[in-house]
Order: C-alpha cells, then structure tokens, then sequence
C-alpha cells in the first residue's frame, strides 16, 4: 500500500494534467529535452490520447493530453511555471543547452527572481519551465 500524505489530505498520488494540440512536440520536449521518464501513456481513449512523464516517480508526474476534436491550451501568463530544482549546476547546463539545441532558447522571466540561478524555456505550447540551479525548498 502506499503512503498517505498526510491525514488532513490523504492522498498517494498527485497528477498535473494539462491539454495540447501538439502532443509530439510536447512528448519531446519533456522526455528527450528535459530528460523526464515516461511512466505512462494511452491512445484513443474517449478520443483522447496522453503521455505520462515522473516527477521523479510515480507519486507526482505531469500528465499531457491531446484530443481527436483539438486540445487548445494556451499559456495563461509568463508566470504559469513547472519548476525544476537541479543541485548540479553542469548537469543543468547540458540541459539548456540540449534544449537550446532543439530549438528552444531560454526566455526572460516575468519574476526577476528566477534568473538568479534558474533558467527559464517555454515549451512548444508557450508554458514555461524554469531550470532553477539550488536543491530546492527545506534543504
């Protein structure tokens, strides 16, 4: 059985789920630029196809949908961000740099403080990530 959350919210698992039209290019973006896993995917159910990728396991993944009738999700604002702590500065940099090679160049963020160790890159729908180089929250 998995672990509870907590008793205020017990829940196992927790999934981001998000629309696309172009779900090819969001699959490469995700798994061949940023290096995330595919845990999961489907086709043709209920005229929807989806992609899977964890975060770092199956506890937290993001899921991306795309549907046979079109799937429109544009980027609310500049400050809609997944971000991604990485503690290795090099192994961050080869990801920009993968991603830079794949036709996505980093973009000034709207919150000044992401530029301070992070790096921000806009997926093929317009959503951001930022690439933050620090290990993250408590540590």
């Amino acid at each position: 059985m998995k672990t509870i959350w907590s008793n205020k919210l017990p829940a196992v698992q927790f999934r981001i789920a998000r629309p696309t039209d172009q779900l090819a290019k969001v699959v490469e973006f995700y798994r061949d630029g940023v290096g995330l896993e595919v845990v999961g995917s489907f086709e043709k159910h209920d005229g929807y196809d989806g992609v899977m990728f964890g975060l770092p396991d199956l506890s937290y993944h993001l899921e991306f949908t795309q549907h046979i009738d079109g799937s429109p999700c544009p980027a609310p604002t500049e400050d809609n961000l997944l971000v991604f702590y990485i503690p290795d500065k090099e192994a961050r940099d080869s990801i920009v740099q993968r991603l830079k090679d794949m036709g996505y160049p980093e973009s000034e963020p709207e919150n000044p403080y992401w530029k301070k160790a992070g790096v921000t890159i806009e997926d093929p729908d317009g959503w951001r990530i930022v690439l933050q180089n620090s290990v993250g929250l408590g540590k």
